[in-house]
């Protein structure tokens, strides 16, 4: 029987992971002057973005979604050297250089994870892998969400090798194979199309079908082409954009896809029209949903079928808490039912920071999430009124954060907000508590940098 003693760190609050929505948590405590402990069980910060810490999905052709002047963290833009969307390796450089500049590591404990988290009195304790205990005066949940896998359960046996997208590294895992990819959000694509070029025969099932938005429009990114544009209604955002995708990509069922049984903007965009390339060229098939395994062969929806050595599942991934029981959490389906995707509403000193989806990149809406949350915490020790006043709309606001967009029902979409709306709202409740705004919080910050560079 383990006998360490329970160590009092009730002054403090605890953050459970270093990834780059743990690293926004800990420079804005900082920054509000509210004394916290991360932890963090690999050796190093960078999430999933790091390839050794256990459990990352990420592989070797990997490159980011958003482009770099749409989603860095407020004060610290991407370095100019970076192309519109940098690889994988270029993010976690870029996210430990954050950690370097703001000086956050000091902070966390790295190598040390979290065993367990419950209530104890006024307090949290928190039991570490080493066995060590210690009582906080509350806990942020930062342990991200890509990192459980979901697999999908068939009828009939597969003979060949079945495992999810999460274990995939490199092309080299498909030379001299017949390869199927189950999935088509992001990763399912860009490993579709390393399948594309490598295996001796690719194919890629679909459930549905999707919009294809591709990387760069008129020349600039999509991301940045959009923010640059008036904001419209979403009926008119889809009716306008749809026609631009129509005479960009033509009819998609030419590439053997499914039509879209949704609207743009109603599920995740799939940013990626290389696969359209490899679909075109003959490298890669599209297939419809999985109908039943049959030894090597795979049998699909619309009767056809192929024999395949691999299947790679980028089937997405649970919303865990390994850590914590779920009755901490008002789970609705796979997800936790937080306000604005931040606070607990039953239980105040409970937070989470990785449990949301949206239409852009994170990073800045880390930022604003993290800027509201230790707003909030500094307000419980110095404004205790203004802090009752939050906690009171915690229980009450039940904003629609989808700007009118139905998103498809899908396991993914249960905690997906629309960025402009979400962002939006944050600021909007950032302004009636009477906290400082994010922009002005770093410009200093961000002027220094500029004035480095």
């Amino acid at each position: 029987m383990d006998t360490k003693t329970t160590v009092d760190r009730r002054d403090r609050y605890c953050i459970v992971g270093a990834g780059p929505a743990g690293l926004c948590l800990g420079r804005a405590l900082q920054r509000a002057g509210v004394a916290y402990d991360q932890y963090e069980r690999h050796t190093d910060v960078g999430g999933i973005w790091d390839a050794d810490n256990p459990g990352s999905p990420m592989y070797e052709s990997a490159h980011f979604i958003a482009s770099k002047g749409q989603c860095h963290f407020s004060g610290f833009p991407m370095p100019d050297s970076y192309p519109d969307y940098p690889s994988n390796r270029q993010i976690l450089d870029y996210i430990r250089a954050f950690a370097d500049h703001w000086n956050l590591r000091p902070a966390i404990r790295f190598g040390t994870g979290v065993r367990r988290v419950e209530k104890d009195g006024d307090a949290w304790r928190v039991e570490t892998g080493d066995g060590q205990a210690y009582l906080y005066r509350g806990v942020v949940c930062a342990n991200g969400e890509t990192w459980d896998p979901i697999m999908p359960d068939y009828p009939g046996t597969f003979d060949g090798e079945m495992r999810h997208s999460v274990t995939y590294r490199s092309t080299d895992e498909f030379r001299g194979r017949r390869v199927l990819i189950i999935g088509a959000g992001n990763s399912g694509c860009d490993i579709a199309c390393d399948a594309a070029l490598n295996a001796d025969a690719a194919f890629i099932s679909m459930r549905r079908g999707y919009h294809f938005i591709p990387k760069h429009i008129f020349g600039m990114p999509a991301d940045e082409f959009a923010a640059r544009g008036p904001h419209l209604p979403v009926k008119v955002q889809q009716k306008l954009f749809k026609g631009l995708l129509f005479m960009m990509n033509g009819d998609l069922r030419r590439y053997g896809l499914q039509a879209p049984d949704h609207e743009l903007f109603e599920s995740h965009p799939i940013m990626n029209t290389q696969i359209l390339h490899h679909l075109a060229h003959g490298d890669l098939q599209a297939k419809p949903d999985v109908e039943a395994f049959d030894g090597r062969r795979v049998r699909f929806v619309d009767g056809s079928s192929e024999s395949v050595d691999l299947v790679l599942c980028a089937t997405g991934y649970y919303k865990s808490i390994p850590y914590i029981d779920r009755e901490y959490f008002d789970w609705k389906g796979t997800s936790p039912d937080l306000y604005l995707n931040l606070f607990n509403r039953r239980h105040p000193g409970l937070y989470a920071m990785s449990f949301i989806e949206t239409n852009t990149g994170a990073y800045q809406v880390f930022d604003l999430m993290a800027h509201v949350l230790a707003n909030h915490l500094a307000d419980i020790e110095r404004e205790p009124a203004r802090a009752a006043r939050f906690r009171e709309r915690v229980n009450t606001d039940r904003p629609q954060l989808g700007s009118g967009i139905h998103f498809v029902q899908s396991e993914r979409h249960h905690i997906y907000v629309d960025s402009h709306a979400y962002q939006a709202y944050l600021r909007k409740v950032i302004r009636a508590t009477g906290w400082e705004p994010l922009e002005t919080a770093y410009a200093t910050a961000l002027d220094k940098r500029l004035q480095e560079a």
